[in-house]
């Protein structure tokens, strides 16, 4: 009787390990795939054209997704967009060079912030596994048509992106395109499909160069307001952009707002399309 006992629970101790293993077999599984697809984000070595190597080495810098989870957490919703004009200018100083590379004949460029509308609460409800791929794929799609339309990523943070393009007319119709593929049937990337994301863009074009300091600076934070006016799906811009571009595109006006940092009221535009 005790043998027969004995028996029963050394096979339940062997059924218990065996579950366990198995279970541990699966976790390094995870744990590798996701690692494996994190690696995929590291950007190949930067090409020997100066020029090339500085928008590659800006547009595709390499950042950690695990990182950009615990950013979103902890900034929330637009952290991006209410960073102070000193972050503002210590980005543009960061990448002054390239910049100055985009600039057009001017001496301008057009300032471009994105992010994704509502990401803390998509965070939560989708985990963070889940919302690494989703994060992922977004990443992909913006840093896909900033590079057609000869674009550069000054900073990524977390869901957001502040870009720069030579002209307005580029960033508007980077931003059409991000719209439009976000909203398309034939988006190619399976967890944009799964999850619909909606981003929201806003821009304002300004000198490149420094005067008195921080004038780029004043540039950038102003498109970063606009973005944190609009909603997702939602393209804003400023007056500025709306008089150099009103013969190719549309634009609706939106209600004048008081932007943080900037006296008085803004009247601000939505973006409706070429015309």
């Amino acid at each position: 009787m005790e043998a027969t006992t004995l028996v029963w629970i050394l096979g339940a101790a062997l059924v218990v390990v065996t579950g366990a293993l198995a279970a541990a077999v699966m976790a390094w599984r995870r744990t590798s795939a996701e690692l494996a697809e994190a690696n995929l984000r590291v950007p190949p070595p930067p090409p020997e054209n100066p020029t090339q190597r500085a928008v590659l080495t800006a547009g595709t810098a390499v950042r950690s997704v695990f990182e950009a989870v615990s950013r979103v957490r902890e900034q929330g919703v637009g952290g991006m967009l209410v960073s102070t004009l000193e972050d503002f200018n210590r980005w543009a100083a960061d990448q002054r060079t390239a910049i100055g590379r985009i600039a057009d004949e001017d001496g301008t460029v057009t300032i471009f912030f994105s992010d994704i509308e509502n990401s803390t609460a998509l965070n939560n409800q989708l985990g963070d596994s889940r919302w690494l791929k989703v994060l992922t794929a977004h990443d992909r799609l913006v840093e896909t048509y900033v590079e057609k339309y000869r674009g550069l990523i000054v900073k990524s943070f977390g869901d957001g992106h502040m870009v720069v393009f030579t002209t307005p007319e580029l960033a508007i119709a980077a931003a059409l395109d991000i719209q439009r593929a976000l909203n398309a049937s034939w988006n190619r990337s399976r967890e944009l499909r799964r999850t619909p994301i909606r981003i929201r863009i806003g821009m304002h074009t300004g000198t490149a160069i420094e005067r008195g300091g921080d004038y780029f600076g004043q540039n950038v934070a102003l498109a970063a307001r606009v973005a944190g006016q609009a909603q997702g799906g939602e393209i804003l811009v400023t007056g500025d952009i709306v008089s150099s571009t009103e013969d190719v595109f549309g634009f609706t006006p939106a209600e004048a707002v008081e932007l943080k940092g900037f006296d008085g009221e803004h009247e601000l535009f939505h973006v409706d399309g070429r015309r």
